[in-house]
């Protein structure tokens, strides 16, 4: 449901735009983006690193999001870096010194998720990302764990069931993903030394799509 565009420099976060409407994202995100950067003054040559979400998450979502700023990066020859959706969600809950764990809907009654800590450089990931059942998922849980995105609101009464008062939950707007969170991540990758070329940006399914399984049981 959210397609959202940040401009940064540095760590400093210059525009966001986002939109949590039910429409085509292929068909708004290039507008986002002239609009961010006529509303900043700058040129597309301006940028100086670009970055995507890689999943995991909607397979239509991810390739217009990763489409648009490969084919970006190849007219203006810039690096990109690869961002976690869970990763980015984890940063809504800045400071938390509780398990945080990312739970973001895959879905098919399943949920993408991983626990990530609060550390000096942001979450940091403790495990690996799965996407399960929500029933399973909250059943290896053990509290206090603060819990954020959009599976939240959705598996509400049975996180209240299984997970009870060890459920920490934010209020409803820290679990829309947003694009200047992705964008922090970014930098951080790039100060780190992990940008690279367009080609190398690709998509983290975790499951298989629905044609790859057509095609599998033909």
């Amino acid at each position: 449901m959210t397609g959202s565009v940040a401009l940064c420099q540095g760590e400093r976060l210059i525009a966001e735009s986002l939109l949590n409407v039910r429409s085509t994202h292929s068909e708004k995100l290039l507008k986002q983006i002239d609009l961010l950067l006529a509303e900043a003054g700058w040129q597309p040559a301006d940028l100086d690193l670009l970055a995507a979400v890689t999943g995991p998450g909607s397979f239509t979502g991810l390739r217009i999001g990763i489409a648009t700023v490969k084919g970006l990066a190849q007219i203006i020859d810039k690096p990109v870096v690869g961002v976690s959706s869970l990763e980015m969600l984890a940063m809504n809950l800045p400071l938390c010194s509780v398990p945080i764990c990312a739970f973001l809907d895959a879905r098919k009654q399943e949920v993408y998720s991983q626990l990530f800590q609060w550390g000096k450089q942001g979450p940091v990931a403790v495990g690996t990302a799965q996407v399960l059942p929500p029933e399973r998922l909250l059943r290896q849980l053990s509290g206090p764990v603060a819990l954020v995105g959009d599976a939240v609101p959705l598996y509400r009464s049975l996180i209240d069931e299984i997970l009870g008062p060890a459920a920490l939950l934010p209020v409803m707007t820290a679990h829309q993903p947003r694009a200047a969170q992705a964008a922090w991540l970014a930098w951080r990758d790039d100060q780190q030394g992990q940008a690279g070329t367009a080609e190398e940006l690709l998509p983290t399914y975790i499951r298989p799509s629905d044609a790859e399984l057509n095609r599998s049981q033909n």
